[in-house]
């Protein structure tokens, strides 16, 4: 959520900063009216008590004196009432301007550039993608093959964009989180989490899914979600709380399956994996201060990519333009896993920094020192891999002549010593 106060200015460039997130001036137009509406009521609320309180003062003290006090009570009963009216609309004013403000998005960094998809900026390639001296079978194809994947069971069961992984391609998947966690929590210095998939309303609406993103969402009959991601449970961990600065930066790690209606997607990437209703991933998530934040989002971006260099696959990173950013991000990097059969770039991790966006939803802040003035932290996630896209990419580009896919070797430990896949 954005700064009322700050909004409030309305400063130069804000309504061509909230157009470049693909965000409608319109909210914004109407939380100013709306903020107006508010604050005045509230000064003629604390206007009318003011005079209240004096009014009803002195017919105590005239009464007090024997002096005659009915004209002045009965002002008093009318400023009351006057306040009683005044007071019932406040509620409804605070919640207009409340609700045009949660649909505004974040404001862009200044180091975001400006527009849509196509001018996201390549800021690093790591590795030529492969070239293969025999035609390289595409991952749903070669999965089905080996009965690793199976989409039309699936299908039968739940719909389409539910895959069923079976075989050496489950226990492929298992190896995959194991390792992530492994790598995230005893090298790179993350704590594991493991939170609920299923949260209230609020709690979506603290990382900003809500209400934008609603009908992305899949819902129970009593109001609970399943997650679209474990950002949403671990950034919830510390909603409402004020945190002791000495343990910023916190780091945590989770593995969780992220339900996604993928609402408007229908008839694109609907291939195998590439854009299921259910998956597996691991994700990883940063509170710390407004000073090392961006910091911080570099230490977060380089975490990921260390996981794609283990497995030595070819990547790159993308600088997201303003209107390719999330809704709640300030700044996001994108990495990319190249996939030979496929002959594309497919995205495995979203890099976000939020600043202070989510913490004013969540109400999230921090005690500089002893004694100081609560502040909001800023909060930070990233995939530390999404599943789908990486069992893509290795059965893509680890496959051989022959229809067996080679084992990346950080993995064989935990695939019990296997170097190759096959039926």
């Amino acid at each position: 959520m954005l700064d009322a106060r700050y909004l409030r200015t309305n400063p130069p460039g804000l309504r061509e900063a909230i157009l470049a997130r693909n965000g409608d001036p319109f909210h914004l137009d109407q939380f100013l009216e709306a903020d107006v509406a508010y604050r005045r009521l509230l000064s003629e609320v604390e206007t009318l008590r003011a005079e209240r309180t004096k009014e009803s003062l002195e017919v105590g003290r005239r009464r007090k004196a024997g002096e005659d006090a009915a004209t002045l009570q009965a002002e008093v009963k009318a400023l009351g009432d006057r306040l009683k009216l005044a007071e019932e609309a406040l509620g409804p004013a605070l919640a207009a301007a409340e609700t045009a403000l949660h649909w505004l998005p974040n404001l862009a960094h200044a180091s975001v550039p400006v527009g849509d998809a196509a001018h996201n900026t390549i800021v690093k390639t790591w590795k030529e993608p492969r070239r293969f001296d025999f035609p390289i079978v595409p991952h749903e194809e070669l999965g089905a093959r080996l009965d690793w994947i199976d989409m039309p069971r699936g299908t039968r069961m739940s719909g389409p964009g539910f895959p069923v992984l079976k075989g050496l391609g489950a226990k492929l998947e298992r190896a995959l989180i194991n390792f992530f966690l492994d790598v995230h929590t005893l090298e790179h210095g993350h704590t594991e989490v493991a939170a609920p998939f299923l949260v209230r309303r609020e709690s979506l609406f603290g990382t900003g899914q809500l209400p934008k993103l609603e009908d992305d969402m899949y819902r129970t009959t009593d109001d609970l979600f399943l997650i679209p991601t474990a950002e949403v449970s671990i950034t919830n961990l510390y909603r409402e709380e004020i945190l002791d600065a000495a343990l910023l930066p916190i780091r945590h790690v989770g593995f969780s399956p992220c339900f996604r209606r993928e609402a408007g997607s229908y008839g694109r990437d609907t291939k195998g994996l590439t854009r299921v209703h259910q998956f597996m991933k691991v994700e990883m998530v940063r509170i710390t201060t407004p000073e090392a934040s961006y910091d911080e989002h570099e230490k977060l971006l380089a975490d990921a990519e260390d996981i794609l260099q283990r497995l030595d696959l070819p990547y790159r990173v993308l600088l997201l333009a303003s209107g390719d950013t999330s809704f709640a991000a300030a700044k996001c990097y994108d990495l990319e896993v190249y996939a030979s059969g496929a002959d594309r770039w497919l995205e495995v991790s979203s890099c976000s920094n939020f600043e202070a966006f989510q913490a004013r939803r969540l109400k999230m802040r921090y005690r500089p020192e002893p004694g100081a003035k609560p502040e909001f932290v800023h909060t930070l996630n990233a995939s530390g891999l999404a599943l789908p896209r990486i069992l893509i990419a290795i059965i893509e580009n680890y496959q051989t002549a022959d229809g067996r896919v080679r084992v990346p070797e950080v993995l064989v430990p935990y695939l019990g010593g296997l170097r190759e896949l096959g039926g």
